[in-house]
């Protein structure tokens, strides 16, 4: 699909994102690697004790400054546990990254660990199975009342999404939506106020009866990412829109 985490794990260790940017972390670029027998460190992070509310827009911030390629969040039983995997643009932004450790995000104080490869794609693995059904705890009862709530709410033809890879574009929500007739101009992706993907975006359908036929891609998976699904209006798309401009 296109996505930059199934990028990750297709190309294997010579992915390391792009080289940081100009922020005011980095003055210069990074000397280059010289490993003999090994390539550098895979550069990702492990968080524990986020918001139960933490979104991926928050994490970015909490990382201000470090350019992030995938924050995955990790669940068990269907519930988020509080802890994070978060991949770096770069091996040398671990160390940044590891700054913030026990540093607050809102009211509660994060811990940030060093990680590995296989950690992450153990994660990404356990998070896919829990999408598709593997878990036994799949239709716990919050997660059904949540269910009934988006069964019952009003369909004027637009979805909002929320759960998409960063690196998702355009063509890739499309594709997800493939059994429907969608423009370009009809997909809006959500921008943070740094003016990137915030992880959300929105959908306007032809009309109500496609975007509540749409909803049975709800929790279904974009790359290695499941995506909710929930009925949204105007008021609410243009909004959050407006936001990131």
């Amino acid at each position: 699909m296109g996505a930059k985490r199934q990028r990750i794990i297709d190309q294997g260790p010579s992915f390391y994102g792009n080289s940081p940017g100009s922020s005011f972390m980095y003055t210069a670029p990074p000397p280059p690697y010289s490993y003999v027998s090994q390539p550098p460190p895979f550069p990702v992070v492990r968080l524990r004790g986020l918001p139960f509310d933490c979104t991926e827009t928050d994490v970015a911030e909490f990382f201000h400054g470090l350019d992030i390629v995938d924050v995955l969040f990790v669940h068990k039983n269907s519930k988020f546990t509080g802890e994070a995997f978060c991949v770096l643009g770069y091996p040398l932004q671990v160390d940044f990254a590891l700054q913030k450790n026990r540093q607050n995000m809102g009211r509660r104080y994060v811990e940030v660990f060093r990680s590995k490869r296989q950690e992450y794609y153990k994660a990404i693995a356990n998070e896919v199975a829990d999408a598709r059904g593997g878990s036994p705890r799949r239709n716990a009862p919050r997660a059904k009342s949540s269910d009934e709530a988006k069964e019952s709410a009003e369909h004027t033809g637009i979805l909002r999404l929320r759960g998409l890879p960063f690196s998702a574009g355009k063509d890739d929500i499309m594709e997800f939506f493939k059994d429907f007739v969608l423009s370009e101009d009809a997909v809006h992706i959500v921008l943070n106020s740094e003016g990137r993907p915030s992880g959300e975006a929105f959908v306007e359908f032809t009309n109500a009866e496609d975007s509540k036929a749409a909803m049975s891609k709800d929790r279904m998976t974009l790359g290695s990412r499941y995506i909710e699904l929930f009925p949204s209006f105007s008021e609410e798309m243009e909004e959050a829109i407006s936001r990131g401009r």
